[in-house]
């Protein structure tokens, strides 16, 4: 054998295999254990991670290693110097902002998922992937009750986006791509967005995607007599003024279960209000949407008939893993026309003849995942019977958490309890001269220090407010029980401090 021979004969037994079956097979199972033993121990941690900026630069080395590493040694790592920095999501005593839902069911999806690996912008990359998307879809649709326009078997249908936030782009940009193909383009600058100040800050940075003027976005004052929903009356004389000064009403972003209080805007009134005036109406209920699975909850969205389109997070409080946003929209050519591209390399006999979906066309990056596969299995393994009765044992604890609350008379619940959400404040002594907005601040950073809990704020009115968000799927009665025993412990201790 020649040296050179010798050579490709020492690089082909040298080649790196990062593919092989059977070490997958091996690797997969220590994963899992590993996995599965945090999922054990995971009261063990802080809940929210106590690490100071810049602390794992001082334990990770400066450059990547040259030779492999064992599995043993990153998973050791993991545990010593990636887990200390890790805020516990799914953790029982995590009450901050909205629940990031995970499951066995999503979790087995997510593996099969990264698994497969394929990248389905079209329907002629993967079939299956397009068509499970939209028969999943369809079946959630049914399950909320959403009107038949929504479904696949019409003009419209479903689509899993990554997040609310990209759904509520895609559709701001096919609302300004119609009005403008009939107005003509040098009219943007005239386009109106309309919200309530309780809207998601996602509008505000797809407002700025889409080129519209930061003047002409109407953030309107929500009514903080009807728990900070948006009234209709306030709209329409919104939608009034811009009119008579020469501007173009498009678009309206209503929610259902809004981020600081879980307001419900009206649906119905609001959509005959945008009907009225040819704008496109949204329905934004990434968190609540999935309560609505309950029969007793689908009222909150009586009205989204009227919408043009509606997106919910599965993610949030639908035991589906990050991501998985599903968004139905009645008009999908509205979508195609705004965001289609069809460059020669992606040419092909199906979708020229117009007998698939390509999905591409219906997001904003070409790349997309199998994330149907987890929403599938959680349907599949779960149920419906089961998925409401997770939803309902949630809002149960919620209510439970509200009356531990009113029995405390040092205490206040601020705005009524729609789901799983309660918003609650410390009474301050009197003459406090910011009414208290520090001393419920020093409360959340308290409470927030021990380790014990975590919890997230919002401003209503003015006020510094509590938000206790019930929601992980590990969270029982008990860990309610010793939350609020951590906010009675913290909240004495600040008021002997005064």
């Amino acid at each position: 054998m020649g040296v050179s021979e010798l050579d490709h004969a020492v690089c082909r037994e040298n080649v790196l295999k990062p593919m092989d079956a059977e070490q997958l097979r091996e690797h997969a199972h220590k994963m899992v254990d590993f996995i599965a033993d945090y999922y054990k121990t995971i009261e063990d941690f802080p809940v929210l991670s106590q690490v100071e900026p810049g602390y794992l630069r001082k334990l990770l080395p400066d450059s990547a290693p040259d030779k492999p590493e064992s599995l043993q040694s990153v998973l050791d790592d993991v545990q010593a110097k990636i887990l200390p920095g890790v805020t516990h999501w799914q953790s029982p005593n995590y009450f901050a902002y909205f629940p990031s839902n995970s499951s066995v069911a999503g979790f087995l999806g997510e593996m099969l998922s990264a698994g497969i690996n394929m990248v389905g912008f079209s329907w002629i990359t993967s079939p299956a992937a397009t068509e499970l998307e939209t028969i999943v879809l369809d079946w959630l649709g049914k399950t909320l009750k959403l009107p038949e326009e929504f479904l696949s078997a019409g003009q419209g249908g479903g689509v899993i986006q990554g997040t609310a936030s990209e759904a509520v782009l895609v559709v701001l940009l096919a609302a300004r791509d119609r009005v403008l193909r009939r107005v003509g383009k040098n009219a943007l600058e005239k386009l109106v967005v309309y919200s309530s100040d309780q809207a998601h800050s996602a509008l505000q940075k797809a407002c700025q995607i889409a080129g519209i003027h930061p003047e002409n976005c109407r953030v309107l004052k929500a009514d903080s007599s009807t728990n900070y929903a948006l009234n209709p009356d306030t709209l329409n004389q919104a939608i009034s003024r811009d009119i008579s000064i020469g501007l173009l009403p498009f678009f309206l972003s209503a929610t259902v279960g809004t981020t600081s209080s879980t307001a419900v805007d009206p649906l119905l009134a609001l959509g005959k209000v945008a009907k009225c005036n040819g704008i496109w109406f949204h329905v934004d209920a990434a968190y609540a949407g999935s309560a609505c699975i309950c029969p007793e909850n689908r009222h909150y969205i009586d009205g989204v008939e009227e919408a043009d389109s509606f997106n919910m997070n599965a993610h949030k409080w639908f035991l589906t893993n990050f991501d998985c946003s599903p968004l139905w929209v009645k008009d999908r050519n509205a979508l195609i026309q705004s965001l289609s591209t069809n460059p020669e390399f992606l040419k092909n006999k199906a979708s020229q003849a117009n007998m698939v979906v390509d999905y591409k066309d219906w997001q904003i990056p070409l790349g997309r995942r199998f994330r149907s596969l987890k929403l599938w299995m959680v349907l599949r393994l779960y149920g419906l019977e089961n998925l409401q009765s997770y939803i309902r044992n949630h809002i149960n604890l919620a209510k439970y958490f509200e009356g531990l609350v009113l029995e405390d008379k040092r205490f206040e619940v601020v705005t009524p309890r729609t789901f799983s959400l309660v918003c609650f404040r410390l009474l301050p002594p009197d003459n406090t001269e910011d009414g208290g907005n520090k001393l419920n601040q020093d409360l959340l950073d308290a409470v927030n220090s021990s380790g014990k809990i975590f919890i997230s704020h919002t401003v209503l009115s003015g006020k510094y407010i509590l938000r206790f968000a019930i929601g992980a799927p590990l969270t029982e009665e008990a860990h309610v029980t010793a939350a609020w025993k951590v906010f009675q412990d913290e909240a004495s201790a600040l008021l002997r401090s005064l």
